[in-house]
């Protein structure tokens, strides 16, 4: 779901979970974001991707290699 600064806030697992299924939530969930891009939208469409805890600090992702 977008906030109103246009933020996509989106749970990608839990604690419980292994890395190689949060990575695989990940993936997924990036591939529909793009899969979703408007034909209409033009330049940069992600601009930055952090990834962090409900309370921890962000970690940055780069779009480009995505």
């Amino acid at each position: 779901r977008l906030d109103k600064t246009n933020i996509i806030h989106c749970p990608i697992g839990k604690v419980s979970f292994g890395q190689e299924k949060l990575e695989e939530n990940f993936k997924t969930i990036m591939d529909a974001i793009i899969k979703a891009k408007p034909s209409a939208a033009k330049g940069q469409y992600l601009k930055n991707v952090s990834i962090c805890s409900t309370m921890g600090p962000g970690i940055r992702v780069n779009p480009a290699k995505l």
